[in-house]
């Protein structure tokens, strides 16, 4: 199978048992470049699928949490190459499909076409590149779809509908719907108008699945999301666990949600 049908498969089935697709993020090399093995079993044991974030030192789409995660990763050595090979190390340990979230910049110094197939050999199913506009992502997408791997599209609030149609179409695996706002109240465990724009961007992406994520932190939220996209992304609350010395097992494993 391809990197994108490894990746909806795995959330399909996730829906099909009555859950909500759950989609742990956490930061290569934090807290340490020994730990990386270690927690990414830990984490590939209750999730189903996996998005690795490579460290950047100017993650702007990311908030203070994970900005903080990937100054400590990079301070400890951690970079693409060393992902890579650590994720090739680990083999078929790794049993949950593995997607890496990356800028840009990482990508072009390494060379998109050896990045696609040593990405591919090293069990990666796709990538997610926030600083990569639809408009200038063709070289990325034709290396990538060579090497069998998905390039997944983000789709915010105030992406126009067109615009959605555009970036659903041209998105791998799945949609990354990005919130904003976070979970917050409401009769439904959402605000009004991020429901409505679940429910008009799963209209659009049809049978392909949308994940969701930003401001996803508890169960609850997790059986919110659920309600209306197939899968929850939780990244900061993640990293925090970690960073209070958590038992992340447990704390994922205190986010699975029944969907309704």
């Amino acid at each position: 199978m391809t990197g994108a049908e490894r990746i909806s498969a795995a959330i399909n089935a996730a829906n099909e048992r009555g859950e909500t697709a759950l989609v742990p993020f956490f930061t290569a090399g934090y807290p340490s470049c020994e730990a990386f093995a270690e927690t990414l079993l830990t984490i590939t044991e209750r999730a189903d699928v996996v998005e690795i974030g490579v460290p950047f030192s100017d993650p702007m789409a990311d908030g203070p949490t994970i900005q903080r995660s990937s100054h400590h990763a990079i301070a400890n050595g951690a970079s693409l190459t060393w992902i890579l090979a650590s994720l090739g190390e680990l083999g078929d340990r790794v049993t949950a499909p593995i997607v890496l979230m990356s800028y840009l910049n990482p990508l072009l110094a390494y060379g998109l076409e050896p990045l696609g197939e040593v990405a591919a050999a090293a069990g990666v199913a796709g990538f997610i590149v926030p600083d990569l506009p639809l408009e200038e992502s063709a070289p990325v997408h034709a290396a990538f779809r060579d090497a069998g791997l998905a390039l997944i599209q983000l789709v915010t609030p105030a992406t126009p509908e067109q615009r959605q149609h555009e970036l659903v179409a041209a998105s791998d695996g799945f949609v990354y719907a990005v919130t904003v706002r976070g979970i917050t109240g409401g009769a439904n465990g959402l605000p009004a108008e991020t429901t409505d724009y679940l429910a008009r961007l799963m209209r659009v992406a049809g049978e392909k699945p949308v994940c969701a994520g930003f401001g996803i932190r508890a169960s609850t939220d997790v059986a919110a999301v659920g309600q209306h996209v197939n899968g929850a992304v939780v990244g900061s609350a993640l990293i925090e666990a970690q960073e209070r010395g958590d038992d992340i097992g447990a704390f994922l494993a205190g986010l699975r949600a029944t969907r309704v």
